[in-house]
């Protein structure tokens, strides 16, 4: 029944439409950069190491042990005698021990291969935050500029009329100390972009990035609204997959204890030849550890550690499914706070404009569109934040719903098809 709700999930989140991404890197491009990252591929190799000790696990660690023990008898009466002695034996796995070490070993193995997808998940949200960070500082750079360029308009425009005796000198001043701040602030926006940027260079080699800002779009309300994606989040978490799969192979290791409180018996075969080949004896060795004590408490403690691994999972669960909330009440609310400042940097805008053509026929002091300019800079820069993020906020859902820069090669509960 879980797995029908949860299938019914994923079915209705596919048909839902995609946002926008054309400002992103490509899925192909995304995908190779981040199987590059030095956490994913240690997380390939530890998989790797997982699967032998699965293997291991299924062929057991008993092995023959071969025993040969050559000896010289002497007596009085009859002279010295070769002798020797041999052993072959080998412990065995009583009747299913063997099953339960084959399920510790797959769950072993499901889970590693979920870690794969996490700290692929877990570089794809650096990638996201990196990206976004590039964006962000490089449009504040361009708004900037556009500023700067605005203000030196300005002054050149209130130059020539000082030349001409039509203003005075004083608000020329005024306005070169003004272009001067602005281009200071356009500097240091323009170095801040040329920092994200080569962070995104230097932290995922191979990505391409551009020298200019892609185009973005406006952000849109999160299609099918916001409790599909929650519940997409969570069906596909690895967090809560590998949780779950730890659970599991705690569970079998626990029966293992408990079954391990029959001890497994030795069995070989003995060789003997005495008196220098006038006796010989072929038996059947059969041994049993005695004691029961220790077992005891080791499946006692490995008990214990399966009830903390169930509560531990639950507890990843309900953390996954507040982090869901969080990120789709963050998208929504990012979205309206784009939309409120959008149109204050709109408003400021056109204030601004009207301010600065009464400054310049007279009809308001130089001091009063400095002022309003300075709150249109403002407004406007807070409006590119929200904008980004906005988009940010966006993208995070699509990152952590696996809509995005993932394979799609998954089961519900994060478990790796095949």
């Amino acid at each position: 029944m879980k797995h029908r709700r949860i299938l019914g999930v994923l079915l209705a989140a596919s048909s839902l439409p995609a946002l926008g991404a054309e400002y992103l890197p490509p899925q192909d491009v995304a995908l190779r950069v981040l199987a590059a990252q030095p956490d994913v591929r240690a997380a390939v190799a530890q998989a790797q190491a997982t699967a032998a000790d699965g293997r291991a696990l299924a062929v057991g660690g008993y092995e023959w042990e071969a025993t040969l023990i050559p000896q010289r008898r002497t007596l009085e009466a009859a002279g010295s005698y070769r002798e020797w002695e041999a052993q072959l034996v080998r412990r065995v796995r009583l009747p299913g021990k063997a099953g339960l070490d084959r399920d510790i070993g797959r769950h072993a193995d499901i889970a590693a291969s979920l870690r794969v997808d996490d700290a692929t998940h877990q570089a794809a949200r650096r990638l996201a935050a990196a990206w976004m960070a590039w964006l962000r500082s490089a449009l504040v750079a361009d708004e900037a500029q556009a500023q700067q360029a605005l203000v030196v308009q300005a002054r050149d425009a209130l130059a020539r009329r000082v030349a001409l005796g039509d203003a005075a000198r004083r608000e020329l001043d005024r306005l070169d100390a003004e272009a001067a701040q602005a281009r200071a602030d356009a500097l240091a926006a323009t170095a801040e972009a040329v920092s994200a940027r080569q962070t995104l260079v230097t932290g995922f080699p191979g990505l391409p990035v551009p020298d200019r800002p892609p185009a973005l779009p406006d952000p849109v309300g999160l299609p099918g609204g916001a409790a599909h994606w929650r519940e997409l989040i969570v069906a596909r978490s690895h967090e809560i997959g590998i949780a779950n799969q730890d659970a599991l192979r705690q569970d079998r290791v626990a029966a293992r204890a408990r079954a391990d409180r029959r001890p497994d018996p030795s069995i070989g075969l003995r060789v003997m030849e005495d008196r220098g080949g006038a006796e010989r004896t072929v038996g059947l060795v059969v041994s049993m550890p005695l004691g029961f004590r220790h077992r005891d408490e080791v499946a006692q403690r490995e008990g214990a550690l399966a009830l903390a691994a169930q509560a531990e999972a639950d507890g990843m669960r309900a953390m996954i499914e507040r982090e869901a909330r969080d990120a789709t009440l963050a998208a929504e609310a990012r979205l309206a706070q784009w939309q409120a400042l959008q149109a204050s940097a709109d408003a400021q805008a056109v204030a601004t404009t009207r301010t600065r053509r009464a400054w310049e026929l007279g009809e308001a002091p130089l001091g009063e569109w400095l002022l309003a300019r300075r709150d249109a800079h403002a407004a406007r820069m807070a409006a590119v934040r929200a904008r980004v993020d906005a988009l940010e906020a966006a993208l995070k859902v699509q990152v952590d719903s696996h809509a995005l820069w993932h394979d799609d090669d998954e089961e519900p509960d994060g478990v790796p098809r095949g």
